[in-house]
């Protein structure tokens, strides 16, 4: 029996890591954007809700079966020294979370008072369970179960028999789901921009002097992100961009006739662009963290650019939107 000498352990050690460092490349490859073909009914006329609906549906099962799986609850290497595939993860969850609370709380309801869609009443919550639950629940078996949910209810919107499964295309449910979007670009544009660093003022209770908070704050604070979470809040953006284009490619197709009313569509179409942007691809191996002006680039401020820019057309869209 040949002995094991120090090199020949020391050769297999070297083995292992490389074959785990491309395992970790090749599970970081981020999924395609998906396209105004796939959230088309095959063989049949398009039907209202269908295109959301499948780009929900889409989203979830691209997280649960790209290379790799899904990675932010996995507890063995590589997958558990990976940060940046788990925070795209979590971005486009972030954004697949919000649609489905909208569609069961406003597109699936004709008013008020009218009762849920039983589908998504399973649904909603399936997507809540924490992503890094590993065990009891298991996070991918949850998440599998809303979309089985969510396929059930595109079922039914598809049956013309059944009267129950029903999307709502009006403006005043697309504001809805706007003022979700525009609080969610907002705050990751907030966290983009502190990438450098800024001194902030006070605006918590600006435009209401009868306004009150509970504890009292400075004028002015120091925002930074720290250099650890830079590229984690990259990733974490990049993902919830990646599923909000999906999103608004499918509110395209279903709310068209509202939009085209309200000479809206442009608008629509100006925040798919800046989305796409969100997308290219980044030549660099690292994210790079250079000061505003300085000579290294600064990645992060490059995406707040594009999301801000986003959520400016969505803030005119929902203008349109509101206007009579």
């Amino acid at each position: 029996m040949e002995r094991v000498t120090p090199k020949r352990i020391g050769l297999i050690v070297m083995a292992i890591v490389l074959i785990n460092y491309l395992i970790a490349v090749w599970w970081s490859v981020e999924p395609d954007m998906i396209t105004h073909a796939q959230l088309q009914p095959p063989e049949q006329e398009a039907v209202v809700g269908y295109a959301t609906t499948s780009a929900a549906i889409l989203v979830g099962a691209t997280l649960l079966d790209k290379p790799g799986g899904f990675l932010s609850n996995d507890v063995l290497p590589p997958s558990v020294l990976m940060d940046n595939m788990p925070a795209f993860e979590f971005g486009a969850l972030e954004q697949l979370r919000d649609l489905v609370l909208v569609m069961r709380r406003d597109f699936a309801r004709s008013q008020s008072q009218s009762t849920e869609d039983k589908d998504l009443q399973i649904a909603q919550p399936k997507f809540n369970i924490d992503h890094r639950s590993w065990m009891v629940p298991r996070a991918e078996s949850e998440y599998r179960d809303g979309i089985r949910a969510l396929e059930r209810y595109r079922g039914r919107i598809l049956d013309q028999g059944d009267q129950q499964g029903q999307f709502y295309a009006r403006a005043d449910n697309l504001v809805s789901y706007l003022d979700m979007v525009e609080k969610r670009l907002g705050s990751l544009s907030q966290r983009l921009a502190a990438s450098v660093g800024q001194e902030r003022l006070n605006t918590d209770l600006a435009g209401d002097e009868a306004a009150r908070q509970s504890t009292g704050t400075s004028s002015s604070s120091e925002i930074r992100t720290s250099w650890w979470k830079i590229d984690d809040v990259f990733y974490e953006s990049r993902g919830n961009c990646w599923a909000l284009l999906a999103f608004m490619r499918a509110i395209e197709q279903d709310f068209g006739p509202v939009l085209d009313k309200k000479n809206a569509r442009i608008s629509l179409q100006q925040i798919i662009r800046e989305l796409e942007a969100t997308q290219d691809t980044v030549w660099s191996p690292m994210i790079l963290n250079g000061g505003g002006f300085g000579l290294v680039a600064n990645h992060s401020l490059v995406m707040a650019n594009y999301i801000s820019r986003a959520n400016a057309a969505l803030i005119d869209l929902k203008q349109l939107l509101t206007q009579g």
